[in-house]
């Protein structure tokens, strides 16, 4: 079973990180919460989430990490030098990455962005240096997965999941995902 472990730190955005966690674990994918310094983490709109565990150097053992966006989650995450470490490492072992919405930024904290294209909330792309920016709601790039924003997050997590080889579709199905957007369901 695939391993993904999503990083909840101070100030993080509260509806990204809760709505990975719960589409990953509906398409049965092993996910935990690991908290950045703590396993009681404070969202950005003042909700105190558990984490299942905190940040150890151990992130290697996962298929995929995933950062949540939010500000000040963001520049918690940016200013762990074991965490930016961990994911060079996760890189270097061909492991998976995805960040939505300011995360990205942890990213080229990190070196990762360098000669990438990826996506972020487009209030914070002209902090971004490194990489190319795309105006989409996801990005994939070899293992880098970003994402654009809150809203997009639903997207952005059924992205996930068809990249740790589940079938996003039966998920969306059941949580009416296509019914949300007035589309039609894929045949």
């Amino acid at each position: 079973m695939k391993k993904t472990a999503v990083i909840f730190a101070q100030g993080c955005e509260e509806g990204e990180a809760l709505t990975i966690v719960d589409i990953l674990r509906r398409a049965e994918i092993h996910c935990d919460i690991l908290g950045l310094g703590s396993d009681t983490i404070t969202g950005t709109h003042g909700i105190t989430m558990k984490a299942d565990g905190v940040v150890t150097g151990e992130l290697c053992e996962y298929d995929m990490v995933v950062l949540p966006g939010g500000y000040g989650g963001t520049d918690a995450m940016k200013e762990d030098v074991l965490l930016r470490q961990c994911l060079q490492e996760m890189a270097k072992s061909g492991k998976k990455i995805a960040a939505i919405c300011a995360a990205p930024q942890v990213l080229e904290a990190a070196e990762l962005l360098e000669g990438k294209q990826f996506t972020c909330y487009p209030g914070v792309k002209d902090t971004i240096q490194h990489g190319t920016w795309c105006d989409a709601p996801v990005v994939i790039d070899g293992d880098l997965i970003t994402g654009q924003g809150p809203a997009l997050v639903y997207a952005f997590a059924y992205t996930i999941v068809d990249a740790l080889d589940k079938d996003s579709d039966t998920v969306k199905k059941r949580m009416a995902y296509h019914r949300a957007f007035d589309t039609k369901e894929d045949a």
